[in-house]
């Protein structure tokens, strides 16, 4: 019985899908966010740095993406949550603030972060490490 009670724990943390470790080499990486609306949409210069599970930006737009700084985490493979830890005004869209769930690529020094709103937009920033 304790054999199996010790094998249903041991299966339970190896099906956890949450990543501990920094997902994000640290660094800093310099690209570009877009809002896809039908294919187009203003394209904006961006700069991310990542340090541990801790992210610093900014956008050469004025709060377009609304980068500051705050804190991510991996959850799975391919996704990622960021929480914004700054004041925001209320002058702007704030579905433009880098918050909440994304899709994340990553490749050897590219990084993809993705948010599909419904179908009917999705933002995307496309990123490499300097």
């Amino acid at each position: 019985m304790l054999f199996i009670a010790v094998l249903a724990i041991l299966i339970d943390a190896s099906c956890k899908k949450t990543i501990t470790h920094s997902p994000i080499p640290n660094g800093t990486y310099k690209g570009t966010f877009q809002r896809q609306i039908a294919g187009g949409g203003q394209i904006s210069n961006v700069t991310i740095t990542f340090s541990g599970n801790t992210w610093d930006g900014k956008s050469e737009s004025d709060q377009y993406p609304a980068l500051c700084h705050g804190t991510y985490k991996q959850i799975g493979l391919d996704s990622i949550n960021f929480e914004d830890e700054c004041f925001w005004t209320a002058d702007f869209d704030w579905s433009l603030i880098l918050s909440g769930n994304y899709e994340i690529k990553l490749s050897s020094k590219r990084i993809e972060i993705t948010r599909n709103y419904n179908g009917n937009y999705k933002d995307v920033y496309e990123l490499t490490k300097q």
